[in-house]
């Protein structure tokens, strides 16, 4: 990410609502018990009903799974993690993750003539200036798959967006000076756009490519206007997170299915979304050849330490909402280790969690934790590799070239060295080519003809009641010494 996500939220999943139909190709699906899901808006009240008995086998076509109201478990479309990954290494998946969906009756695309394909990049974003650092928080914390108020408290997500924007501006804007005076996120992924467009132009195919950002400009909902006036035929999506959470690939599609749901020509367009990536070759193998060659430029490449750096979420995420992002990261070490091991580069490595933010548990290891630990272990030689990122920005110019290398010298760490991101990697780009051509027979066309209405409540007494006692139980919550003192210590 290219601001950091906290809070003691209660996040849900991005779960799909009942009459959508998820396609899942060359996956298993896995789900684990839950009392019932609890979500905003379209999803609220939804349970998933399987349609396969657990285990599923891996399908080498696209399989279904229904969506219901009978049983309340949570499903999952991504392999959970284990000891030893099956299933994954040495293959590239289709689907890596694509979903195709539709309300109500899916149905295939038809070719034509005139067919214009797009393909939608989606990511965070980040201030341009340092005059626009502020706004853009407020737009990261007003986000309810960031930070998710209870209801009675919903609608003090704006003002509470606002406080907390306010108050870690400062210490932000230091972090993008620090870089230049604003984040290169916006330029570096126009470059991947490019890129893009050139290489799938080179395999045949002729395509449009946009970018949304959730955050700042330019918006996802500018970029599916602009998708709409180009009268785009056919559409695949193509998060540039290569890990699924709910947090990030999660809420950029949560705003995709609402503007698709309310428009007649966005609900009829064929689209395949491409979840997560991070079991490709591509993705993997050039993570691996970053890594060999930044190893080879300490003394002793034997010795030296890989250490995995990978941006955070509240645990709640993962334990609560079903949020399989630890899982795949997991597993996503996994696969570039054994690439490197089959190359024969045998280094020890070990994964931590950096970014964590607001009063609430995050994954652990934390980075800053584990540096300290290394260090005292009289580890020497350290290679940080941001891991779930693919783009240059905040948390790896700053975070990690300045924050953690300065704790890791102090610490005892002598020689510091960092992987660079993937940026415009040509290996990198031409994966995500073959991923965005191997994803388009799979596009469906979205009829809203069924579309399920959000459920509201209506009734202005109910919603009276809780503005005032939820007014009141916020303002001692806000006031309350614990509170301030974890806005002190994590905000600030």
């Amino acid at each position: 990410m290219d601001a950091v996500a906290g809070g003691s939220a209660v996040v849900s999943p991005t779960v799909p609502s009942s009459g959508l139909n998820l396609r899942v190709l060359n996956r298993r699906a896995y789900y684990k018990p839950c009392s019932r899901i609890q979500a905003h808006g379209m999803y609220r009240n939804t349970a998933l009903q399987l349609s396969y008995q657990y285990p599923f086998r891996p399908y080498s076509t696209a399989s279904s799974l229904s969506i219901g109201e009978k049983n309340s478990f949570v499903v999952g479309v991504f392999p959970k993690s284990t000891t030893k990954p099956i299933d994954v290494v040495g293959k590239t998946f289709c689907s890596s993750g694509i979903l195709t969906y539709g309300y109500g009756t899916m149905g295939a695309s038809s070719h034509t003539a005139e067919e214009k394909i797009g393909v939608l990049l989606l990511n965070l974003g980040g201030p341009d200036t340092l005059d626009d650092v502020q706004p853009f928080l407020y737009n990261l914390f007003a986000d309810p798959d960031i930070i998710r108020l209870p209801r009675p408290f919903q609608f003090l997500q704006g003002p509470l967006a606002q406080v907390i924007s306010v108050l870690r501006a400062p210490k932000s804007k230091e972090g993008y000076a620090a870089i230049g005076g604003g984040s290169p996120l916006r330029k570096i992924t126009d470059q991947q756009a490019d890129t893009l467009k050139t290489a799938l132009n080179s395999k045949k195919k002729n395509v449009n490519v946009y970018v949304g950002m959730r955050y700042w400009h330019p918006f996802t909902e500018d970029a599916v206007h602009q998708i709409k006036r180009d009268k785009i035929t056919k559409l695949v999506v193509l998060p540039l997170y290569p890990q699924f959470s709910i947090s990030t690939t999660g809420s950029s599609l949560r705003v995709l299915q609402r503007m698709f749901r309310e428009d007649t020509y966005l609900s009829s367009l064929p689209v395949a979304i491409i979840q997560s990536w991070y079991q490709r070759k591509g993705y993997y193998k050039s993570m691996a050849d970053l890594i060999e060659k930044e190893v080879q430029n300490f003394p002793r490449p034997n010795e030296v330490m890989i250490f995995f750096s990978a941006h955070g979420v509240p645990v709640s995420y993962v334990e609560e909402a079903g949020d399989p992002y630890q899982d795949q990261m997991e597993d996503c070490i996994f696969l570039i280790m054994k690439e490197l091991k089959d190359r024969g580069v045998k280094n020890d490595h070990t994964l931590a969690y950096q970014s964590r933010v607001g009063p609430v548990q995050w994954l652990k290891p934390y980075t800053d934790e584990v540096l300290v630990e290394l260090g005292k272990k009289g580890i020497k030689s350290l290679l940080a590799v941001p891991v779930s990122f693919v783009s240059e920005h905040i948390e790896t110019l700053e975070e990690i070239d300045m924050e953690y290398r300065e704790l890791a010298l102090e610490s005892g760490v002598e020689n510091w060295g960092r992987v660079p991101a993937l940026n415009c990697t040509t290996t990198f780009i031409e994966d995500l080519a073959d991923a965005v051509i191997e994803a388009l027979p799979e596009a469906t066309s979205i009829s809203s003809s069924s579309s399920p209405a959000k459920e509201q409540d209506n009734d202005p007494v109910k919603c009276i009641v809780r503005m005032f006692f939820g007014s009141i139980l916020a303002f001692f919550l806000l006031l309350s010494p614990k509170m301030i003192s974890a806005f002190k210590s994590n905000l600030l």
